[in-house]
């Protein structure tokens, strides 16, 4: 049975690299706030639209770590390599097929979807430079994949803050046109994170090299085997597809936002999504290593284990984010000048980052029942269990920001109906416990 602390041992390397990962786009932001409004707000945007196609990968990515944590809780070393492999194979041919659709689609049909032009051609602009980093974005998360389905996750914190400090520097330098570099604005803030990106792939693969036995993991034989992938896409198809309906309905919140509300709350709801983002790391870290726990104690033949164990998971990130929420909660104004210093634009987020601080429990217990779900294998049914949340959460956002024209502090209140739905229903099938008998 995992402890505690053996839990807080896998789960926070997995932390700090889901912070590096998410800190790319809040440095982004952090420093286009000081570029201006349009910049603020079409990062949002740009940076949703990215994340849409990332998470394509991503999807493939998180199958693929809960058949390593299945592999690994049974022992079964010599298919784990296998799967890394087959993975970077699919998702090099996806990134190759990405690249060109994303560049004509930013330039030719993306545009078409804003109110602002301004923010259009920023868009434009981002997306020109940050589609290129899709290739590395996915061989990086077949590498996390392969290090948290092995409970080895301490290479992620080296690798956060490699990715950290490369994103830093070159935002500073090609944003502003520091050290000698050209002054790019919000092209500027895209390239950099690619070259982060760049950095983080090959920080892992020097890493996997030096530090991992081909033997053991079966890295020694590299050839293309269409039934590991068709395993793989058995488990990730699902989560692929649950991914881009849940990224896209993002994007459709911050697009409606745009063309209803307008250029202001757009770069209010950005600052929110900031926060967002870094406040639910630690809950985000917890949800990840629930489901590759939960998939390496069903290999190892110990299914009446899991529930103590995702309950266990649930007290612990809820637990967490209660105290970051106090902490944000008492010092608003302290933390949301770090990402602007107009006045008024500060007075504006206030309140909305109020209402995300109240959503939070919610999404700290229900991210984690969601992974359980996952983590056993049955992303059908984790799909399923989306898309009928999603039609709720679609339906009343469109009630209270394109009907209604409500406030952005009432339309994150989009959060809690998400994570309320989540909640109840991978509670209820937990407990009735019909995914001990899945195989994969």
């Amino acid at each position: 049975m995992y402890s505690n602390k053996r839990i807080i041992r896998v789960s926070t390397p997995l932390l700090l690299s889901l912070l590096a990962q998410n800190v790319l786009q809040v440095i982004d932001t952090a420093f286009l706030g000081r570029v201006g409004e349009v910049e603020l707000g079409a990062s949002a945007l740009a940076g949703v639209l990215y994340i849409a196609i990332f998470t394509l990968g991503f999807g493939f990515s998180m199958g693929s770590q809960i058949l390593i944590g299945r592999r690994n809780g049974e022992q079964n070393y010599r298919q784990i390599g296998e799967i890394v492999i087959q993975g970077i194979v699919f998702l090099s041919m996806l990134a190759a097929v990405l690249i060109p659709l994303m560049s004509i689609a930013s330039r030719h049909w993306f545009p078409s979807l804003f109110e602002s032009k301004r923010i259009a051609g920023a868009v434009t602009e981002y997306l020109d430079w940050r589609i290129f980093g899709i290739f590395f974005a996915f061989a990086n998360a077949m590498f996390r994949a392969f290090f948290v389905g092995i409970a080895q996750t301490k290479v992620l914190t080296w690798n956060a803050i490699v990715m950290t400090l490369v994103n830093i520097v070159f935002d500073y330098a090609l944003i502003f046109g520091n050290f000698g570099m050209p002054k790019m604005g919000i092209g500027g803030a895209a390239l950099a994170s690619v070259i982060a990106e760049i950095a983080s792939m090959l920080f892992f693969a020097i890493y996997l090299m030096k530090n991992i036995d081909f033997k053991k993991y079966g890295f020694n034989i590299i050839r293309f085997r269409w039934p590991v992938m068709k395993r793989i896409l058995d488990i990730s198809i699902f989560m692929m597809i649950q991914n881009i309906v849940s990224i896209g309905t993002w994007m459709l919140f911050f697009l409606f936002i745009e063309n209803y509300l307008g250029e202001r709350p757009l770069a209010v709801a950005n600052i929110v999504r900031s926060f967002y983002m870094i406040l639910t790391i630690p809950a985000n870290a917890l949800s990840a290593t629930t489901n590759t726990l939960v998939s390496n104690t069903i290999g190892a033949g110990r299914k009446d284990a899991v529930l103590s164990l995702v309950k266990r998971i649930c007290l612990m990130s809820f637990s967490i984010i209660v105290v970051v929420v106090l902490c944000v909660a008492i010092f608003p104004q302290a933390v949301i000048a770090i990402y602007t210093n107009d006045p008024s634009l500060l007075g504006d987020t206030v309140l909305p980052l109020y209402v995300l601080l109240s959503a939070l429990p919610f999404y700290s217990v229900g991210g984690t029942l969601f992974s359980a779900v996952s983590g056993t294998g049955n992303t059908r049914t984790a799909l399923v269990f989306e898309l009928i949340t999603m039609v709720f959460y679609v339906s009343y956002m469109w009630f209270i920001i394109v009907h209604l024209r409500s406030s952005v502090a009432i339309a994150w209140t989009t959060e809690h109906l998400y994570w309320i739905f989540l909640l109840i229903m991978s509670t209820l099938y937990l407990r009735s416990g019909k995914w001990k008998n899945r195989q994969i």
